[in-house]
């Protein structure tokens, strides 16, 4: 391999391996910590009408200082008809299942949206549509 290659091959491994992880929220910190991703969503219809969200929350939760701190469940128009606070980081419970109940949707409502939220970004990670049947 000559000089020029052996140093073109460097540079791709430099940017594969230190690089690539950073720009793709591949690495773990305070600076690189993405926002909350929903990952799942079980609804059960309880008795009485009322609905439990099993919901299953990632985010590479850093400390007190950037953690995912609650999920909402919102209907198509925007309202939120419940909201999950997570009272403390998950730094070593990476995805996590956190659940509500009791909760009452509208007379008609057969789709809602399950979205995260963290002290840093707020909303904007990966949302769940859910059919309710």
């Amino acid at each position: 391999m000559n000089r020029r290659n052996q140093i073109l091959f460097t540079a791709s491994l430099l940017f594969a391996f230190v690089f690539a992880p950073v720009l793709i929220g591949g690495v773990s910190g305070p600076v690189f910590a993405g926002e909350a991703d929903v990952l799942s969503v079980e609804a059960v219809k309880e008795r009485g009408g009322s609905w439990r969200f099993n919901v299953s929350v990632r985010h590479d939760d850093t400390g007190w200082d950037h953690y995912a701190d609650k999920w909402e469940i919102v209907s198509q128009e925007g309202l939120v008809l419940g909201t999950r606070v997570l009272h403390h980081p998950h730094e070593n419970e990476q995805p996590f299942v956190r659940s509500l109940s009791g909760v009452i949707l509208p007379e008609g409502t057969t789709r809602v949206i399950v979205r995260a939220h963290d002290t840093v970004h707020g909303l904007g990670g990966i949302e769940k549509i859910v059919d309710l049947e």
